[in-house]
């Protein structure tokens, strides 16, 4: 059921995005090279690997770039 959702949430967040077009290099870079449906699954397992991480450590979900800015404060 859990990798259902992953990959429900990877399919919507991916179809979004390329709607509107991918700003993340990542996904951009992905997408150039793999199917569509095979770049949701790689989308889902990395959300899982963010998610376990966060669980692990109890940290808070920091979107990239931000860590600095915390830092600095």
């Amino acid at each position: 059921m859990l990798r259902q959702l992953l990959i429900l949430g990877a399919s919507a967040r991916l179809a979004h995005a390329y709607r509107r077009g991918v700003n993340d290099p990542w996904l951009r870079a992905l997408l150039a090279r793999r199917p569509f449906k095979v770049a949701v699954v790689a989308l889902a397992a990395r959300m899982a690997r963010i998610i376990w991480a966060l669980l692990k450590t109890g940290e808070r979900y920091r979107p990239k770039g931000q860590h600095t800015m915390l830092a600095a404060a």
